[in-house]
């Protein structure tokens, strides 16, 4: 795949169908929505392609009326190039863009700049100078300018419309064991170990901790059950995300005792899958009282480990 980060690299591209949205969380919507443009491109003999923006439109907007991220941007690329998607268009929303009236959007946009032959969005696509742009205004300059149009419907699951906001509810009230059902995968956190304050070693559960990302979705401070993934391997692991209030005052941070790990990690890639929330995090008395509740935490995460795995096997030998 390809990737475009800004709209002058965007030269000397073959004719295109693309896929139109803002796939900030690349759930199972939106790949629903990147296969059917991926089919379309087949059908028309097109390059497959995705146009997005590198921050969210509403990055834009006053300070309250932004949204948290879902995705690193490396993330959404690598789930989008899963896709079979030769061009990823990931440029920045600009005031220009925000400003551009939807015709112009069209024509000097997608038609003009990016080749396009095809397209494929969402029921509630919208775009061009206060979203006045729609499926339906897509579908005229379409029938205007010889580009066909797919409008895909509500992807819904038991129910429930898919959409990036639901998987941001979902994580930020702490039920992640929902957004495999959304997502298609857990809901995971990555980045660089660094040096915490080492008690979770003084106390025999030496922990790898995470700075998080103030302009990420996170979920709310306490213990879940996880795996960690280092060097392309996955092991059971426990988690607590918080402040570690009982030993003093912290910025929120994610920190995972991995079972059965023995290597130091500070300075190496780490990324944390979230499967289960098991309780809040608690100020105890003192430190002792903390190490008690760890060695419950961690007990009750390795049964739910054991058990998903007994799990996994007999689907296995199904």
């Amino acid at each position: 795949m390809k990737t475009f980060k800004t709209l002058d690299e965007i030269n000397g591209i073959q004719p295109t169908a693309i896929a139109l949205g803002n796939f900030d969380g690349v759930h199972l919507g939106h790949q629903e929505l990147i296969r059917k443009m991926v089919e379309l491109a087949g059908e028309k003999g097109l390059k497959a392609a995705v146009f997005t923006f590198s921050n969210h439109p509403k990055d834009l907007l006053p300070q309250e009326k932004r949204v948290k991220c879902i995705l690193t941007q490396e993330e959404k690329e690598q789930i989008i190039e899963s896709l079979h998607v030769d061009y990823l268009f990931n440029v920045p929303f600009t005031k220009k863009i925000m400003m551009m009236d939807s015709q112009d959007f069209i024509e000097q946009l997608l038609v003009e700049k990016l080749h396009m032959k095809g397209a494929c969005c969402g029921f509630n696509y919208n775009f061009g100078y206060k979203a006045k742009g729609n499926p339906q205004i897509l579908r005229e300059a379409g029938a205007r300018l010889n580009f066909d149009v797919r409008e895909i419907p509500a992807y819904r699951i038991k129910g429930e419309v898919v959409s990036s906001s639901l998987i941001r509810t979902l994580i930020a009230s702490g039920q992640v064991e929902k957004c495999m059902t959304y997502m298609g995968r857990h809901y995971d956190i990555g980045g660089e170990v660094v040096v915490g304050n080492r008690l979770g070693k003084k106390l025999g559960f030496p922990t790898s901790n995470l700075v998080i990302d103030p302009l990420m979705v996170t979920p709310p401070n306490g213990v879940y059950v996880t795996y960690c993934t280092y060097n392309g391997v996955r092991y059971p692991s426990v988690t607590n995300v918080g402040i570690k209030p009982t030993i003093g005052h912290y910025n929120k941070n994610v920190e995972t005792h991995i079972f059965n790990f023995d290597k130091e990690l500070y300075g190496k890639q780490i990324r944390v899958e979230f499967l289960q929330k098991t309780r809040d995090e608690v100020k105890f008395d003192n430190v002792t009282e903390l190490s008690e509740q760890i060695v419950r935490d961690c007990r009750e995460a390795r049964a739910f480990h054991m058990k998903n795995g007994e799990i996994a096997e007999k689907q296995r030998n199904i």
